[in-house]
Order: structure tokens, then sequence, then C-alpha cells
């Protein structure tokens, strides 16, 4: 066939294709004379039509094609002719013959049977009783390939008399009759090899098969996937989440109308009546007469009005321990500037590359690298800030580092301590010198963790590593040396804070003597403590039976009457303006551990009979061989702030504590009229 893929008919109907009919063999060429109308060599013939007896066969009848093995051997093939018998050569294993049913083109001519009424069992089609008027190069309408049908019995191999209908087998291996490739257009001419659906005949395509596959997955996915949403809006979580109608959380009835809410605050109740003297004896009974607390002293003051509502020899001095720290607290926040921040520097040395760390007094300084806060002493200052300033500073290589540590005076231990508490590797203390890193701790994030023996040594060869230096001891900074780099703790009350809120014993010892500097007084055990009394007696505090030998409680030689310490407390709590020392002194309540929530009482308040001061009671614990204290503040039932100071002697550690807990959680249930 041509190229251009028009085929082209002689005019004395030679069919000269290059592809020759199956079964026919020549010398590349093959004889076959059709009954066709239509355009042959680019005239105009008028081609007849043989005539169809009963004899002779039909037209319309179905033409039977022998399916032929790959390797045909070589037999005699006869020349086909219109005139002649046709002799089929049959194979040597017969297979059984498949019916192929050609769909033939469009009648040009009225003589031409209507194909479109073709029927497969009829013997003769129906002829179309009006004429039809042949488009100038009509376009075939492919018909949808029809199931194929075996017949009851094989078709007859056609008469002598029965003229093969040329057939065109496209590469898609679709049959076409010859008139129906007429005009017709591909995109890529044939290929010189003829297909492989030349010589047999494939399977039609089934894709209605395939579209109903496709239909049935997707109809399963999606009701897979509505299933599974219909399953997950069922579950309560979900439905509450997406506010479905039957989420248990719908509501049920109107929703209301928004109304406007104002946040205030609320502070405590200053107006009402607050509980009375016989109301909290009688509440207070049983629990403070419990044998686990020993010989036990205390004070209840109702802070909006000073009244005290329960007293149990509270003017009796007794070991404080750790309650200590609320009066160096107090005489800090009354002396000090509340922004108050101690320094730490480093100054050039009299000789050249030699500097010196002047202690300043502060022990929260940090190693923890910048960028990491402290998580013991929040907004501490960092080791390596004041190295970097040193670095930038200096201008060239510093070989040696000096200690200044002359600020503190006296020894590093206090009157009445244990000798365990200062040694090498205890949890409790260091000695107190004027510069350390973490309080002295080995690990700067662990409270409990083991302190070193000498503090401010171990700094400065810390410092001097990251100086690429060398230690070299102890000296005194001139007065007006240049100071290569400066950093500065926290503000005081941030200070204070985390002193209470940890009961730090090193930061409470180095507060007493910020104290004795502030008041000109020897930064000492000594002057610490006679600063601390001083201040507070300046201030109105009657300090009767009170005997202090550090600012940390350590000592087992100091006294303190519960009574002081409510008073301080009370103080701290009045309500504003009553009192010109409570502006001074409210921080103080700020830092007091919460029961069961921070600090000294995070772990404490778990027990039923104390349980109920969970979150409600705010106190400033105490602890010594013997000695178990309380002091602090909690709001009872009516919203009214009570102040209590509570002093154990002679009771054992962990049922002392535990009695104490459930008094300051009485307190809270009490409304007590």
């Amino acid at each position: 066939m041509p190229e251009n893929d028009d085929p082209r008919w002689p005019s004395d109907d030679k069919d000269t294709s290059s592809t020759e009919p199956k079964g026919t063999e020549g010398n590349g060429e093959s004889t076959v004379w059709l009954p066709m109308s239509g355009l042959a060599s680019g005239k105009t013939e008028e081609l007849s039509v043989p005539k169809v007896t009963p004899e002779s066969g039909s037209w319309f009848q179905p033409v039977v094609e022998v399916e032929e093995e790959p390797d045909v051997p070589d037999t005699p093939t006869p020349q086909w002719s219109a005139f002649a018998p046709v002799t089929p050569v049959e194979p040597k294993e017969p297979e059984a013959p498949k019916t192929v049913f050609v769909q033939p083109v469009q009648p040009q001519h009225l003589t031409e049977p209507d194909w479109d009424q073709f029927d497969r069992n009829a013997g003769t089609p129906s002829r179309d009783p009006e004429p039809r008027q042949e488009p100038q190069r009509l376009e075939p309408q492919r018909r949808p390939e029809q199931n194929r049908v075996e017949p009851p019995r094989p078709a007859p191999v056609p008469s002598a008399t029965m003229h093969a209908r040329p057939v065109r087998i496209e590469p898609a291996e679709e049959r076409f009759d010859s008139e129906a490739t007429v005009g017709m257009r591909h995109a890529e001419p044939p290929s010189d090899e003829p297909p492989a659906a030349e010589t047999e005949a494939a399977p039609a395509p089934k894709p209605k098969k395939r579209k109903r596959k496709a239909l049935v997955i997707t109809t399963v996915v999606v009701v897979l996937l509505l299933a599974g949403l219909g399953g997950a809006a069922a579950m309560p979580k979900v439905s509450n989440r997406l506010g479905l109608p039957w989420a248990p959380n719908a509501p049920k009835g109107e929703i209301p109308k928004p109304a406007g809410v104002t946040r205030v605050l609320h502070g405590p109740d200053v107006n009402g009546a607050g509980p009375t003297k016989e109301g909290l004896a009688a509440a207070l009974k049983g629990p403070a007469g419990s044998a686990d607390l020993g010989t036990l002293t205390g004070t209840v003051v109702d802070a909006a009005s000073g009244t005290v509502l329960w007293d149990k020899n509270s003017a009796t001095p007794l070991t404080p321990a750790s309650t200590t720290k609320i009066l160096v607290v107090a005489a800090a926040l009354l002396s000090m500037d509340h922004g108050t921040q101690i320094s730490t520097k480093i100054v050039q040395g009299a000789d050249p590359g030699t500097v010196i760390l002047v202690a300043g007094g502060d022990p929260s300084l940090t190693a923890l690298p910048l960028g990491t806060d402290s998580p013991l002493y929040p907004g501490a200052a960092h080791v390596d800030d004041l190295v970097a300033q040193v670095k930038k500073a200096a201008g060239g290589k510093i070989s040696k580092v000096q200690l200044d540590v002359s600020l503190f005076k006296g020894p590093t231990g206090a009157v009445g301590w244990d000798p365990e508490d200062t040694a090498a590797g205890n949890t409790y203390m260091a000695p107190v010198v004027p510069v350390m890193a973490d309080g002295g701790r080995t690990d700067p994030k662990n409270d409990h963790s083991p302190r070193v023996a000498n503090p401010a040594t171990a700094l400065t060869q810390k410092i001097a590593g990251k100086l690429e230096a060398q230690a070299g001891g102890t000296t005194t900074a001139p007065k007006d040396a240049k100071v290569l780099g400066e950093v500065k703790s926290q503000p005081l009350t941030e200070f204070a804070n985390s002193l209470l809120q940890l009961s730090d014993n090193m930061l409470a010892d180095a507060l007493a003597r910020q104290v004795a500097l502030a008041k000109g007084a020897e930064p000492s055990f000594t002057g610490g403590a006679s600063a601390t009394m001083d201040v507070l007696k300046q201030a109105g505090f009657a300090l009767t039976g009170v005997q202090l030998n550090d600012g940390s409680g350590l000592s087992d030689q100091n006294k303190i009457p519960a009574k002081v310490l409510s008073e301080i407390l009370a103080v701290a709590a009045a309500p504003d303006g009553q009192d010109p020392r409570t502006a001074k002194l409210r921080p103080m309540l700020a830092g007091l551990p919460v029961a069961g929530g921070s600090g000294t009482l995070e772990k404490r308040y778990g027990d039923p009979a104390s349980s109920a001061g969970r979150g409600w009671v705010r106190g400033k614990t105490g602890t010594l061989s013997g000695v178990n204290t309380l002091a602090g503040v909690v709001l009872d039932t009516d919203g009214r702030m009570l102040v209590f100071a509570l002093m154990s002697s002679g009771s054992d550690q962990n049922k002392g504590r535990a009695a104490l807990d459930v008094v300051a959680a009485t307190l809270h249930k009490c409304g007590c009229r």
C-alpha cells in the first residue's frame, strides 16, 4: 500500500499491493479479481457485481479464515482467479476454523447491501429502500467489534464461483474491508514487516470489563473510606473535637448568649469576718497535740487585722533551723535596694600578662555555657561571659590568673556547725568564700550534688584554663586596677527567691554578709548576724530571745521564738497601705515554696491527712536533727489570709514534718467561727 495510506486500485482490478493475501504466494505479485465500485487509478469506473445465486454462495455469508502455524511448509499455492475454481490448501493439522465477521463499508450504490443491517445468522441481508447520497470523502465509522460467536457448524469452503473479499488488517488488530480504508488517515505509515496479528486474529479488547473492574475497586475504596470516617466520627473524642450533634459534650439545650467577662485577680478577704479564737482552737486541738511533734510552739495570726488567733508558747526561743533565713531575707529587703546586683570582676594585675579575679561575694555565678540558664539560680551570671570580656580587653596573651578573696573576713564556718556539713563531698554546704561557681556544686543542675572543698580555688583554675593560663595563687588587687571584665548577679529579689525556694545555705550566708556590707559592718558570720538583727530592730520588730550565729540556720546554737517569725511574715502579708514595711517585705511571700508544687515543699502534702493543703500552703521549712519547723501563709475556706509559725523540737524528721503539714492543712480547711 502507498506510504500515504491512500489505496489506489488499478483499472484492471489487479491488486498490486505489497501485502499478499493470506494463502496466496507468487513471484512477489498476486492476482485477485474483486467485485467493487468506486475510484480506480484516479478514474471513475462502474464495476459490475457478480450475480449471486444459491449455488455460488452469498456475499454476506461469513468468510472462513483458517489460521496457519508460524512456520508453513512449502506447498503449491494455486493462482487465484475470478473465473477459475478455487482450490484451498489444507494444513497438515487442521484446526477448528474461526469465524471473522468483516464489517463492510457503507455502500456507495443502491445495488450494494446495507451492512448496518447485517445479521450473523441471516443468509441474505436486506437493502436500503431509499437511495443514499454519497459524500465527497466519507470517513468510515467504526462499529464496536462484536463478540465472537461460534456457529453451530463450520461454514463451508467457498465455491469456485465465490470471490474472496479483500480484508485489511490494521496494526491495532482491527479488520476492515478494502473499501473501508479509502480516505482513512493515519498518523504513521504502516511498517514494512507484517504485524503478528496477520497470522492470527487477536481476541477483541474488553474495555467494559476493565471499566467495570475499576468501578468496583473505586466503589470499594469509597465505601471503606466512608466506613472509616463514620467509625472515627462515632468515637467520643473525635465527635467532641468536631462538635458533632451526637458528641457526648454537645449542648443539651439552647446555646446561651455570649456574656461579658471581666477577669479580676482578687486578693485575700480583708473585710469579712475572720476565724474566731475559739473556732481555731477547737480545729487545731487534735493536730497540734500530736505526739509526733515532740515539743511544739507556735502561733497563728490574721494577716488582715494582725490579731493573734492561736498561740502556744510562741515566745519560747527554739532552734529554728532553716527558718533563720526568713530573718536574713527580711533584713536584706529592708536595708538594700531591691535591684541590687553582686559584682564579680577580673582586673589587670601588676605584672604583664597577669590578671586578678576579684571576688564580690556572688556564689550563684554559673559555669553553664552561655545561653543555658541555671535551673538553680535563674538569671545568674556566666563564667564564660566574664572570660569572653577578658579575652577581648586584654589585648595580648594572658599567662597567669590570681585570686582576690579579701572581701570576706573571719572563718569559713560558723559556730554550731557540724564538721561534716562543710566536708568535701557533702551536699549541704561548702566553705563560705566570696566567689565560686554554682554554689560550690560539682553539678550545676543538681541541687543535691556534692560540694567541692575549696570552691574559690576551683573557679580560679577553671577561668585560667579557659584563658590558656596558669592559676597563680591569691593576692589583693589594686583599688585603681583596670577592669578587664565584669558580670553581675540577678537582682536582690530574684536572688532571695532562689534562696528561699531551695533553702540554699550558701546563698543565705553570702546574703548576710551583703547586709553587713550595706550597714558598714564586717562581712563575716558575726558581722552578718549582728547586721541582720540591727536592721530588724530598727524596723520595729521585737527580737527578744533571738540568737544568731549564721544566716543559713545550720548552727544548732541559733534561737528564735515562733512569735518573731510570725510577726515578720504578718507584716509582709498585711493589706497594702497599712504598714510602710509591707512593700519592702512583700517579695518574700513570692519566694516561699508551695505545698506539693515547688521548692522544699514540692514532695510534701501527699498524705491524705495533709493533701487538702496542696497548693494553698506556702511556707519556709527548717530541718536539723530533732528539729522540724514550718512558717508561712495559707488561705482558709473563706479566703482569709492566715500567717503561722510552727516549731517542733525533739521530733523525728519524717514524722515531725508530716505532723506539721497536717496542722497547716487544717488551717486551710477551717472557717473556724
